[in-house]
């Protein structure tokens, strides 16, 4: 796991006191003979020795019987004390490697030979137990860094070479063949490609994008051998920003992960001057008082108070919420934000390119005097000459053939276009343009709540084009689920018009919706809403000017697939896919996470209390404790687990 710079939370979380980093492929098998192989010799040990002692073997007595189960007991043992001396070393006494070691330690000097290697065995166990979780909860995470492109085909000296994709220049010509990863961002040369994006975006579908369209680093070409020119260097590309993420993702904890190893740390030296205290203080109280039998109930004390179940199975709960969000495209930049998103009761979002799709197309065409085709000739050839994202959606009109030419073409600010085209002068922008220029406006267009685009020829009104934002294909969707997950206010800020925005968000049936705003009135908006008590604010953006607000909200969300470096680089939570409805399954995750996580706790405490309990009066033997702390960690371990399992809608 540190091969890959991801990390769990405490050092035996990850590497385990008995086990071993796998290494590489070559050598998996081997490394996983190692990690299993110190119990193997400890549990054959174990059992045979304990045969010998139940059948009463003549030569299996005083010094051999010692010997065997030290022998027994090093395999298991002496990783566990190894880690109890460096801790000791760094100042830190009092962990679980110190309890155990005292533990067993303190079995051994009272005779119970075969009780303290079956302490460390157990404990070995649970370890291994520990071990395949952690491979199987991170196997998502190690599926997105296996996507990582080792190699670019780069056209230099008009032939194609392989290069180590971070050498590769922005604008350079690269080829990737069929089955390959595309190794950095670019725009297609190529008229069409077939894509598997499910590594960036959680989804399987094949994505089919044609040329001119953007490609992203680490999806994989599905047919033909296709070309890139590339508009990013490697290390800012979607790749590599998401590799970043998420070996970063589990240095952030969450605030029960931290407080769990504060509460450790001050639980474990109380443990041991308890345990000391049961052993010492019934001699001022009872009668018959055997020095003996009170070390060995203190002993059980400290087994199972070993608080390895709750330090294991809390940072893999974390992890595993995390490789199930990456799993459904959601990115979680740390733990700590699975924990706040749980507690959102109020969604903000922004409208274009979060909830509409921020491509603007021809709703419908209105002529008069003229043919609708005439009319789309003289708006067509003004509108070349713009680069506004309404004039790049006019210029999607098929028309047949236009021979007509303009010239002498203005932008008025604010209004639209002036030029000449066939001699005429032609004026197309709002209404605006057109009162100021004495133009009568029907009545009509008052009604209409989407951008319009009006064209006046030689001073006459002659049509008008009426130019719309489609919703994305989920967004009811969204705010249904949304609905489901308990969210309490839906908002939509919107820099674009008011009546547009007000219409949108009737139809998706928000609890309000604001239009003309500028980033500081949607700053000041969120802002609003957070002073009002209880309420906890995500906000979900993709452009540039939703970054101030995804910072102030108490969850920033952003659209990872079309939004902006900023926004993504701001947020908390990245949706990958740009669909809307991941926001309320990234709060379900969130929220199933952070129950199991408490499940754990629960059971971690409540058992080891009542055996505490049973320990202290007697009751309980050194194998029930050992049982019963292997077994909550295993438990704890399989709880865990069943994150990589769950399926949300």
């Amino acid at each position: 796991m540190k091969n890959e710079n991801i990390s769990l939370d405490d050092q035996h979380v990850e590497e385990g006191c008995c086990s071993s980093n796998p290494g590489n492929n070559s050598k998996k098998n081997n490394s996983n003979f190692q990690i299993y192989l110190p119990a193997i010799i400890s549990l054959v040990m174990l059992i045979g020795g304990i045969a010998m002692d139940y059948f009463e073997t003549v030569f299996f007595k005083d010094w051999i019987r010692i010997v065997w189960y030290v022998v027994a007991y090093i395999p298991v043992g002496f990783p566990v004390m190894k880690e109890a001396w460096d801790s000791i070393l760094k100042g830190d006494f009092f962990t679980e490697f110190f309890l155990m070691t005292i533990a067993t330690f303190g079995a051994f000097a009272i005779g119970h030979y075969e009780e303290g290697v079956a302490v460390m065995l157990f404990y070995a166990v649970g370890e291994l137990f520990q071990h395949s979780a952690v491979e199987k909860a991170r196997g998502n995470i190690k599926a997105l860094l296996d996507v990582r492109p080792n190699v670019a085909l780069v056209n230099r000296n008009n032939s194609y070479v392989s290069v180590n994709p971070e050498e590769v220049a922005v604008g350079e010509k690269i080829q990737v063949r069929v089955g390959e990863k595309v190794p950095l961002d670019g725009e297609l040369l190529s008229e069409k490609a077939s894509l598997n994006t499910a590594a960036l975006t959680g989804e399987s579908k094949p994505d089919s994008i044609a040329k001119g369209d953007t490609v992203y680093a680490g999806s994989i070409n599905l047919e033909d051998v296709i070309e890139i020119e590339t508009t990013k260097v490697f290390k800012d590309s979607s790749i590599a920003r998401i590799l970043d993420l998420v070996q970063n993702a589990t240095s952030r904890k969450s605030k029960t992960e931290l407080f769990i190893r504060k509460f450790a740390r001050v639980y474990t030296p109380i443990v041991v001057f308890l345990a000391i205290g049961v052993t010492l203080l019934p001699y001022f109280f009872v009668e018959n008082y055997v020095f003996q039998d009170w070390l060995y109930r203190a002993l059980i004390f400290l087994v199972i108070s070993c608080p390895c179940a709750l330090v294991i199975s809390i940072p893999l709960g974390y992890f595993g919420g995390l490789g199930a969000a990456s799993r459904n495209g959601i990115l979680f930049k740390g733990a700590s934000f699975l924990d706040a998103i749980t507690k959102v009761n109020t969604v903000v979002m922004d409208k274009t390119g979060t909830v509409t799709k921020g491509v603007f197309k021809i709703k419908d065409v209105k002529s008069y005097d003229v043919s609708e085709e005439e009319l789309m000739k003289y708006l067509l050839v003004l509108e070349a000459k713009s680069t506004h994202p309404i004039a790049r959606a006019i210029m999607e009109y098929q028309i047949n053939e236009n021979s007509y030419k303009a010239s002498n073409v203005t932008e008025i600010a604010g209004k639209g276009l002036r030029g000449t085209v066939n001699g005429k002068t032609v004026l197309a922008g709002n209404k605006s343009l057109m009162t100021s220029n004495n133009i009568n406006v029907p009545n009509e267009t008052e009604t209409i709540v989407d951008s319009i685009v009006m064209v006046a020829i030689d001073g006459e009104f002659a049509g008008y084009v009426i130019i719309a934002d489609e919703l994305k294909e989920d967004a009811h969707h969204a705010v249904s689920e949304l609905r489901k997950a308990g969210i309490k206010k839906i908002i939509m800020l919107s820099g674009d018009k008011a009546s547009i925005t007000e219409k949108i968000g009737a139809e998706l049936k928000l609890d309000q919706a604001i239009g003309g705003l500028l980033p500081e009135d949607k700053l000041n908006e969120v802002e609003a809403l957070k002073k009002i008590p209880g309420t906890k604010v995500a906000f979900v953006g993709d452009g540039i000017n939703d970054a101030p607000v995804i910072a102030a909200s108490d969850v920033g969300i952003a659209m990872g697939g079309l939004g902006s470096d900023v926004a993504i680089e701001t947020a908390d939570v990245i949706i990958q896919t740009d669909h809307p409805s991941k926001i309320a399954r990234a709060i379900k995750i969130g929220r199933s996470t952070r129950r199991i996580v408490w499940q754990n706790i629960y059971l971690a405490f409540g058992i080891k209390l009542i055996v505490l309990i049973l320990g202290a009066g007697g009751i309980a033997t050194m194998w029930e404790a050992v049982f019963a702390d292997v077994g909550v960690a295993f438990l704890a371990i399989l709880n865990a687990i069943r994150l990589q399992r769950m399926k949300w809608s």
